[in-house]
């Protein structure tokens, strides 16, 4: 009896020690030496790791990696959609590249109003007429063919073979495609590809999906690059759907679409330098000013997600969102960057904060910036030599507008709801946009997409984004907190739960459980509205470069992330 006893009580143990070191080991970052890739998934993962074992080098590694994200990831990696990159190469030089998607020639400001001026939001997000010209093949081939090192059809092999030969799907890969399915049959081509004919044939687990029509539009791209997208037997298909469905896009929109390297956004937080994504990103101005607000404060001493800490930083974020609404495509709209980017300016917001209560987002507006004379996915990428890449794609909501090019095999963006379709009207984000981000024709709509580089002492430190739509900017804010003021590894820091504020609605949005009663309590006794969304906010992907010189990959636990090194 007592040897059954003790049996049990050791067997108890082992189980609470083994469940113990589980969970702390999903906190332990990936390490490597050589190159490392985080992105969605391993599949993707691995396809850039292939470049860099080849030979390659950070770009080509990450052109591999976003067109298998098109393959293994359709929520969000596209070739139907677009996005940001930022490249820091090995001699210290850096680069932004701009491959959003425009609104077609034939857009109007009013195209998403009815006849009494009201918003009618389901124009911008679903169906033909939410689509904007695509950017992510012309913005790759861009990439590729300025400091890509391997063959440009070696890097997108990885993509054929994948839609070939096809991939399990995974458990979430199945909830998704069975959960979306009346959506997907609102539109001929999309259900053909997405779905298995009617609600009741369901995908399953381990069903392998394969996608012949995608392989030879990649086939395609790779055979004749630009123009194997642009032009030809794709474009047609394109516009096909196009005059199907009563979009806008034409031939036109495709021949005069070009990518834009602009100059990246750079600041400072605590002795690391920032590199980020300038508009018509909101995201790098967005960090260097919430970095800029907090750097006066001691946030470790304050404690991780005290009541203290997340009343500072709520109300830094209102203050950035506020600013947000001046923002656009800065060929459209003149931007103050550089008032923006003063420390004056970021202490001149903070005098404005109270610790002990909130300042009402109906009473925060820009500040004083005179003009001077929003599913996404994110992957990270460092190679041998110390070049990195971090970039954000996306076709905005998951799966886009639903529309699948029929004949083509990949899904269109909705990306035109990230204008203003109205002035004062939210977006499917909830973000009220302003005149600077109406529509008009060529006009890149506003992103909160931040792909960030960080760099201490002149060496590569960090590679980091995330997906997210509006919660984008505030979600790599706080990972890069987490490890320059909590001292968190790069796994813990993607891992941990975030916040966020985006001045209207006036509420602070939380992951569930994120906060403690106390915490709670001390948030609502300064007057915070909290919102518990119920569901995460994004999966952020980074790389930090240990003191070492090992990569350190953190791939967030929130889907299916995966950091691959060798």
């Amino acid at each position: 009896m007592i040897y059954h006893s003790f049996y049990r009580v050791a067997l108890l143990t082992l189980a609470v020690l083994f469940s113990f070191i589980s969970a702390h080991a999903q906190l332990r970052p990936t390490v490597s030496k050589n190159g490392m890739v985080v992105s969605a998934h391993h599949l993707a993962s691995e396809a850039g790791m292939a470049m860099l074992k080849r030979g390659g080098n950070a770009i080509d590694a990450a052109v591999a990696t976003e067109f298998a994200l098109a393959v293994v990831f359709p929520e969000a990696g596209n070739i139907g959609g677009g996005g940001f990159m930022v490249i820091r190469l090995k001699d210290g030089s850096s680069y932004a590249l701009d491959y959003r998607e425009k609104a077609p020639l034939a857009a109007t400001r009013t195209m998403y109003l009815d006849s009494a001026g009201n918003f009618v939001q389901e124009r911008s997000k679903v169906g033909h007429l939410a689509v904007g010209v695509p950017g992510t093949v012309a913005g790759m081939v861009e990439a590729h063919k300025r400091f890509g090192k391997l063959p440009f059809k070696d890097v997108v092999q990885p993509a054929i073979t994948l839609a070939e030969k096809g991939f399990a799907l995974s458990y979430q890969k199945v909830e998704w495609f069975n959960r979306f399915y009346a959506q997907f049959a609102r539109f001929e081509s999309t259900k053909k590809y997405f779905t298995k004919g009617d609600s009741t044939q369901k995908w399953e687990v381990g069903e392998r999906f394969v996608q012949k029509e995608l392989a030879e539009t990649f086939k395609r791209i790779q055979k004749n690059g630009r123009d194997g997208f642009y032009k030809g037997k794709t474009a047609d298909l394109l516009i096909a759907e196009m005059k199907r469905g009563g979009g806008l896009i034409t031939q036109v929109d495709l021949d005069k679409y070009q990518p834009v390297w602009r100059e990246p956004i750079t600041g400072s937080y605590r002795g690391y330098g920032l590199i980020s994504m300038p508009p018509p990103s909101a995201g790098g101005i967005g960090l260097v000013q919430l970095l800029q607000m907090m750097e006066p404060y001691n946030l470790a001493a304050m404690g991780f997600q005290s009541s203290e800490t997340l009343h500072l930083m709520g109300e830094a974020m209102r203050r950035v969102y506020a600013d947000r609404q001046i923002l656009g495509d800065p060929d459209f709209v003149k931007i103050p960057v550089k008032k923006m980017l003063e420390k004056s300016y970021a202490i001149e917001r903070i005098k404005t904060m109270k610790p002990d209560t909130v300042t009402p987002s109906q009473s925060i507006a820009s500040g004083n910036l005179a003009y001077e004379s929003t599913e996404t996915t994110h992957y990270s990428v460092v190679d041998a030599d110390g070049n990195a890449v971090a970039a954000t794609t996306t076709l905005n909501g998951i799966y886009g507008s639903f529309v699948a090019v029929d004949g083509a095999g990949f899904l269109l963006n909705n990306e035109m709801d990230d204008f203003s379709a109205k002035p004062g009207a939210a977006n499917m984000f909830g973000l009220v946009g302003s005149e600077a981000n109406s529509i008009q024709p060529e006009k890149r709509m506003l992103s909160s997409m931040s792909p960030t580089i960080l760099t201490k002492d002149g060496k590569l430190f960090m590679v980091i984004g995330t997906p997210g739509g509006s919660t984008i900017i505030t979600q790599v804010f706080q990972g890069i907190t987490n490890v320059i003021d909590f001292g968190m590894n790069v796994q813990e820091a993607v891992g941990a739960k975030r916040i966020h504020h985006q001045w209207m609605p006036d509420v602070m949005m939380t992951e569930k459980n994120l906060l403690t009663k106390d915490v709670r309590l001390g948030l609502e006794k300064r007057g915070w509205k909290i919102l518990d969304r119920g569901t995460y906010s994004g999966a952020m992907n980074a790389i930090m470069i240990g003191a070492d010189g090992l990569l350190y990959g953190g791939a967030d636990p929130r889907g299916e992330n995966a950091a691959v090194g060798y």
